[in-house]
Order: C-alpha cells, then sequence, then structure tokens
C-alpha cells in the first residue's frame, strides 16, 4: 500500500496564499491521477482538484483561479498552491493516490 503525507498547511489570514505538498511512499506519478480533497468536521469530504496520470490538471469550480495543482520535479510529490485564501477554505486537505489516503493537513483561514 502506498502511504501518503500532506504539508504545508497552517494558519493564516483571508487573501494570503499556501503550498501544499503530497509526497508519496512508491509509485510514480504517471502511474494514476492524484487527487485533492478537503473536509471541514461534520461535512463530507469534498474534491478540490488534482492531476490526472497524463500531467493535466483540473480544478471544481469553487477553486478556478485560485488554486493551482502540478506536479514536482522530485519523484512522487505533487503540489497544491492555494492563492487568496478565503476563511471558506478553511478545512483539511486530503490527497489520495493509487486508493491510499494520506493523514490530512489542516488550513485555517482567518478572516
Amino acid at each position: 500500500q502506498v502511504q501518503l503525507v500532506e504539508s504545508g498547511g497552517g494558519l493564516v489570514q483571508a487573501g494570503a496564499s499556501l503550498k501544499l505538498s503530497c509526497k508519496a511512499s512508491r509509485g510514480t506519478i504517471a502511474d494514476a491521477a492524484m487527487d485533492w480533497y478537503r473536509q471541514v468536521p461534520g461535512k463530507t469530504r469534498e474534491m478540490v482538484g488534482g492531476i490526472t496520470a497524463a500531467g493535466r490538471p483540473f480544478y471544481m469550480d469553487f477553486v478556478k483561479g485560485r488554486f493551482t495543482a502540478s506536479r514536482g520535479n522530485v519523484k512522487n510529490t505533487w503540489y497544491l498552491q492555494l492563492n487568496n485564501l478565503q476563511p471558506e477554505d478553511t478545512a483539511k486537505y486530503f490527497c489520495t493516490f493509487l486508493g491510499s489516503w494520506g493523514p490530512g493537513t489542516q488550513v485555517t483561514v482567518s478572516a
């Protein structure tokens, strides 16, 4: 099973930026799509976007123009750049790859 670890979350003010990372213990970035999700306690986990196996990024409408998914030069690493963060973006962010999930990284945005 692939082990995933997210990092890069934090507490920021509205309008700030963060860059999340997701590193996999094995596999290659061309093996499958890597998706980003987020979840607020008490709510369903929702997809944010991700990268297809072919390297094409995709996003949900509520983050288009603000979030950017990319693949790193380091093997098995992906990134999610979060710009112009808003309080409603507060959530734990997860990456998923080859059927595995990471533990998540918390993003908290104050007004």
